[in-house]
């Protein structure tokens, strides 16, 4: 017998794949968030564009079943870190850009919190277990981190790199400062 699940895809690849300008927003966001491969990205489009249609299919409910729709959605991508505010509108849902949720996983913001180098090394790290929230490892570079989590995230208690004095960690100091000016060796 077989699995009895039904499986599916959970991305949606491009519609046409060979448009030069998404080809290029897509090299731009592989860089600039150090993603691994642009499945990553269809990943959160794809995410992106479920959102987006229903807030499109609330705007043709009628007005009481269309304004709970609208602060379900709102209160959830508010909770995701996606939205600003709890008090959004749909017009606010529909402008969402890929880049707001690109931000929210836990690769872009072990980044941005200082704690890698750069978004590869945060990647690096976080598949080999350095990085914990709460004090819980994460290996999922993608792990959408929630509002309130930014501030857990921290090393993991068993990781090398809670050592200050971990080679990692020491910012070298430059070389110009170490070096000394040369002497005069001119005879007057």
């Amino acid at each position: 017998m077989g699995d009895p699940r039904r499986l599916r895809k959970k991305i949606e690849g491009p519609r046409h794949p060979f448009n030069k300008t998404r080809i290029e927003d897509e090299m731009k966001y592989l860089g600039q968030y150090g993603l691994r491969n642009k499945k990553e990205i269809w990943k959160a489009q794809t995410i992106l564009r479920n959102y987006r249609a229903r807030a499109r299919a609330s705007l043709a409910l009628p007005e009481h079943q269309a304004e709970r729709e609208r602060l379900i959605l709102v209160k959830k991508l508010f909770h995701m870190g996606i939205m600003p505010t709890e008090d959004g509108l749909i017009d606010e849902i529909l402008s969402l850009s890929i880049e707001q949720f690109l931000k929210r996983r836990l690769q872009s913001i072990v980044h941005e919190l200082g704690l890698a180098g750069s978004p590869w090394q945060a990647r690096q790290m976080i598949t080999h277990g350095h990085i914990a929230i709460e004090g819980r490892k994460i290996t999922s570079p993608s792990y959408h981190v929630v509002r309130g989590e930014e501030e857990l995230i921290s090393y993991a208690p068993s990781s090398p790199y809670n050592d200050s004095a971990h080679p990692a960690l020491t910012v070298p100091s430059s070389p110009a400062s170490t070096r000394t000016p040369p002497e005069n060796d001119e005879q007057s």
